[in-house]
């Protein structure tokens, strides 16, 4: 019987397989290694393709110390297979408990990492709390989701960011690409995986319209679906409906969705008030990086009953009747019943946060504490890069 740390090598091998353009870069860095002399701190959903960036940069001559962004998205394999290679530090498990998730973040931060790599910004939160003194050797952060940029430039507006950060997720090449397409494939993929339900004829609520929202919306159309999407933002609402979607408030679109999905990076959108509306039979899921878009604790006290319906679907009757279900604990849905974007897509954004980290490593030093975008030419070398390996 093979170990859970083959069967993870296989899985990065696959990956890997799949990933040419971060193929280019890796072969740059074990001759040139930018790395050498490096702690990287690295807190990510830690699957098949995330190893992948992870071993490039160590292959870049930098030690790693690695823990997980979402307990849920954490692949034990994997994290078997990156543990026996030498140089690299993981500290992460499947299911691991909000109080051992924090003392991974405490443990990343007390080996004194000279760069960090994160998706959602909790580490850079940690490192506000805690003061950047007690990090001497860091360098700066590079954060590649919209919920982790946006903290960032919180921070910065309120003079609180303490070292250069560079916003990967804004570069065009991650969210023209990644959170509309690898989002949009990624978060049907896990649906359909869970339920073994059609989509096709059903009513799907899009919650949120950003590059997210975008992506599932164009992926539910293309399975069939009618869409309706609820966004605050007149002007994106616009925009949604010229592309042939529904347009209606929160509390109309979910009394008439079969399918609801959350897309903002906002706390609570899916609240008490909007899931006494919501139909018998009703799928909710969220695409947003933490799991709180949808009110699991209003979940809890208004259902009389909660079961597991199937692996990774729970299943919540109401007093009136009314059965809902919700996919994944409510977290990313993509990464905690799934295995997330597809390796094409994430082998761009992991080049954007290779190279991205390669600058800060170079410039880091002479970059004062704000949020930088990606550079152009990194930006443009990637798509290069992306159109002569096709």
């Amino acid at each position: 019987m093979r170990s859970e740390a083959e069967r993870g090598h296989e899985k990065i091998a696959w990956a890997r397989a799949h990933m040419p353009v971060h193929a280019r870069i890796r072969e740059r860095f074990e001759r040139e290694r930018p790395f050498a002399g490096h702690l990287i701190g690295a807190a990510l959903h830690l699957e098949a393709k995330t190893a992948n960036l992870i071993l490039t940069l160590h292959a870049g001559g930098a030690e790693m110390y690695v823990i997980g962004s979402n307990p849920l998205s954490t692949q034990d394999e994997i994290t078997a297979a990156l543990s026996e290679t030498d140089g690299i530090t993981v500290s992460a498990r499947h299911g691991e408990s909000l109080e051992e998730h924090a003392a991974s973040i405490d443990r990343l931060l007390d080996a004194s990492p000279t760069l960090i790599v994160e998706d959602g910004g909790e580490v850079i939160g940690r490192i506000v709390e805690r003061g950047i003194e007690r990090l001497p050797r860091l360098i700066g952060i590079c954060e590649e989701t919209t919920t982790g940029v946006e903290q960032l430039r919180e921070l910065e507006r309120a003079g609180k960011l303490p070292i250069p950060a560079i916003a990967v997720n804004d570069a065009r090449m991650k969210h023209l690409l990644d959170n509309r397409y690898g989002t949009g494939q990624s978060t049907w993929d896990a649906f359909m995986r869970s339920t073994n339900l059609l989509v096709a004829g059903k009513t799907v609520l899009i919650i949120g319209y950003g590059w997210v929202g975008r992506g599932l919306a164009l992926r539910a159309r293309g399975l069939g679906a009618r869409v309706v999407v609820a966004e605050l933002d007149p002007i994106k609402s616009v925009e949604a409906l010229m592309e042939g979607h529904d347009v209606a408030s929160l509390n109309e679109g979910i009394a008439q969705a079969d399918i609801v999905l959350t897309a903002t990076g906002k706390p609570g959108v899916v609240g008490k008030e909007a899931l006494e509306r919501v139909k018998d039979g009703a799928i909710l899921a969220n695409a947003g990086h933490f799991g709180y878009e949808i009110d699991k604790e209003a979940l809890d006290e208004m259902s009389v009953e909660n079961r597991e319906a199937r692996p990774g679907v729970r299943s919540y009757r109401f007093i009136d009747g009314r059965t809902i279900y919700l996919l994944g604990e409510g977290e990313l849905v993509n990464l905690s019943i799934a295995d997330g974007h597809p390796a094409e897509i994430m082998d761009i954004s992991f080049a954007l946060q290779a190279l991205s980290l390669e600058y800060l490593a170079r410039n880091g030093a002479t970059l004062s504490p704000r949020v930088y975008p990606v550079p152009e030419e990194i930006d443009t070398k990637v798509a290069r890069t992306v159109l002569s390996v096709r």
